[in-house]
């Protein structure tokens, strides 16, 4: 009898267990799938899904807010994919809210992540169609990795073409690096310049000093002002000048000595044109010559 006292309530027990953790379960997978709140539907057509399945979460603002209920092929090109949302975040999502398709890791379950609207002031309603972002293809984000890998690759090989010459001694570059001569030739040049640059260092500050004749002349208006005066003097002396021998040519008793020097230019002038119309002949009868040799080639 006692016996069977224990084996029942042993029993008895062991399914209070088993239906409490029945109930646990369906509460949690009810609450996961938004089985016991207030809910709305969300849509958003996409081209491809990328491997989104039902049951997936769907997070807004990095809160998981929903489940993918539904996914319906409408045609080759359009995927419409129904989203089961808690009532409480319809609010927060405006018009111009944007569906788009993520991992939750690295190489974690497809998530649809819901990005806030921005311009628009009015929330969704049941059963809106919300815009979509196309989602990262594995495919193309292998390209991309394959293309940045060849593309080291190429830099990998070029910089041990690089190492290669400047080992070797070839260019510029390497001669700079291990040629001692051109290195003590560098170094002396940049000596050089250090000490141009002392030196025009001093005579700045020479100048700035007021040393110096040069440094008067630019720094000392008075001494400039004569500068211009001098200037002025000599330009008015000058003309002066030409003035007295333009009168010394009309004087009666040097007249005749300008003549007699006209005279003598003008009669070299008229030997230079003599000269200069007697190549000019020569040049036209070899011309004449050289055109007659080539008639006559011409017809032989």
């Amino acid at each position: 009898m006692n016996k069977d006292t224990g084996s029942n309530w042993k029993l008895g027990m062991f399914v209070i267990i088993g239906i409490l953790l029945f109930i646990i379960t369906i509460y949690f997978v009810g609450k996961q799938q938004n089985l016991f709140g207030d809910t709305f539907y969300l849509k958003s057509k996409f081209k491809t899904v990328s491997g989104l399945k039902v049951g997936n979460n769907v997070r807004f603002s990095g809160i998981n807010v929903g489940t993918v209920k539904e996914i319906e092929l409408i045609n080759d090109t359009t995927v419409v994919v129904v989203l089961l949302m808690e009532q409480d975040v319809q609010k927060y999502i405006k018009k111009d809210a944007m569906a788009s398709i993520g991992s939750d890791g690295l190489m974690g379950d497809k998530v649809m992540t819901i990005s806030p609207g921005i311009t628009s002031n009015e929330t969704v309603k049941d059963n809106d169609f919300i815009r979509s972002k196309a989602p990262v293809e594995m495919e193309d984000l292998m390209k991309s990795v394959k293309t940045s890998v060849d593309n080291a690759g190429v830099i990998t090989t070029q910089l041990t073409e690089f190492t290669y010459s400047m080992n070797n001694g070839e260019g510029a570059l390497s001669q700079l690096v291990s040629d001692k001569e051109f290195a003590n030739s560098l170094k002396k040049t940049l000596t050089n310049l250090e000490v141009t640059t002392n030196e025009f260092s001093t005579f700045s500050r020479n100048m700035n000093n007021g040393k110096g004749v040069l440094s008067k002349v630019v720094n000392d208006e008075r001494l400039g002002a004569k500068v211009d005066s001098t200037m002025v003097n000599l330009e008015t002396g000058s003309k002066q000048l030409n003035e007295i021998m333009e009168a010394a040519k009309h004087n009666f008793l040097l007249r005749g000595y300008f003549n007699k020097q006209q005279k003598a230019e003008d009669k070299k002038e008229e030997e230079l044109e003599k000269v200069l119309l007697q190549e000019s002949k020569k040049q036209e009868e070899l011309e004449k010559l050289q055109e007659s040799k080539d008639i006559k080639t011409g017809t032989k």
